[in-house]
């Protein structure tokens, strides 16, 4: 299956809860820390959800 890698780019200070707790829940809770992940379709709503926060590269 896909692989997308998402690296957070922006900090989580001063973000909407939601937005932060989405961005836990990938697995990013530091700048430019990066995690792999399937790319179905929660994960790439997810990704939609923090689009600004994020840089997203598909493998």
């Amino acid at each position: 299956m896909k692989t997308i890698e998402i690296k957070l780019v922006k900090s989580l200070i001063a973000k909407k809860p939601n937005q932060v707790a989405t961005a836990k829940a990938l697995g990013l809770s530091k700048v430019n820390q990066t995690v792999v992940k399937e790319a179905n379709e929660a994960i790439l709503g997810m990704v939609k959800t923090i689009s600004h926060l994020v840089e997203v590269v598909e493998k």
